[in-house]
């Protein structure tokens, strides 16, 4: 463009009254163009506002269902193990035939004990669990931010997998959703407290000992200690399953009351 054609732009405008139509055209066009880069920058703000509470009520329910048929599995598996003691008792007296003792150790409640029906249950049991705790979660963090938690929102999957670290921080992240989500700040983690404790010792030290002692019988002693081993890992899930399921159903509670005064 020549020094000349510069020169009559720049005094056609200067010609334009500030009133004309062709100004306001412009100004118009100046706006709506600002505004469309202001919206089309992300922020921290504007992506934690757009998201929006997640319902808890179903997956509460199916994480209840699933624990509580994994208990029941367990139980199952006490008394078939109990079963097998009773029946090796009664072969040594002379009660009993060396067939009754096979077709104890292979009958359908001796199958419940498989690896692949034990794994099938507890795996589906917990991801019953992870998908509660997660949406109880985000829940929380909307009830009272991001700040309430210790530990990042990855870690209420992550702190289950990882190796040392599952032995505390699962504990951290469900006493921080059940803070958080409570009415009052101040509420005890009793609950949650004694949750964790009764689920690390039967997963950490009771079971790896009934583990050993179910792969090996070389008298009816072991027998009879893999009966009352079991029995004891049993009665801890139990008591831990049953807290968690209490901890499950109050923060679904409290989690539903709260949305349900927002939405009022």
């Amino acid at each position: 463009m020549t020094n000349r054609e510069t020169r009559d732009e720049n005094q056609a405008g200067a010609n334009v009254h500030p009133g004309s139509p062709y100004v306001r055209r412009v100004d118009d066009l100046r706006g709506r163009i600002m505004d469309g880069s202001q919206q089309s920058l992300p922020t921290h703000v504007s992506q934690a506002g757009a998201e929006r509470p997640r319902a808890v009520t179903g997956a509460a329910t199916a994480a209840t269902v699933l624990v509580s048929l994994a208990l029941v599995h367990e139980v199952l598996l006490t008394v078939a193990n109990w079963r097998v003691y009773l029946v090796v008792h009664d072969f040594l007296a002379g009660r009993a035939t060396a067939a009754e003792v096979l077709a104890t150790d292979s009958d359908a409640l001796a199958d419940l004990g498989s690896v692949w029906v034990s794994a099938l249950v507890w795996f589906a049991a917990g991801v019953a669990c992870l998908v509660w705790l997660w949406r109880a979660r985000i829940n929380s963090e909307l009830m009272n931010g991001a700040a309430a938690h210790r530990r990042a929102r990855g870690w209420v999957v992550g702190s289950w997998i990882a190796p040392v670290a599952n032995l505390w921080i699962p504990y951290q992240v469900v006493s921080d959703v059940w803070r958080a989500s409570a009415p009052r700040r101040s509420v005890p983690v009793t609950l949650v407290t004694a949750w964790w404790a009764l689920f690390v010792v039967a997963n950490f030290v009771v079971k790896p000992i009934q583990w050993r002692m179910s792969s090996r019988f070389d008298d009816e002693q072991d027998v009879l200690s893999n009966a009352n081993m079991s029995t004891l890992l049993t009665a801890l899930y139990v008591a831990a399953g049953l807290l968690f399921v209490l901890i499950v159903r109050r923060v679904t509670a409290w989690q539903t009351h709260h949305h349900v005064q927002d939405a009022v």
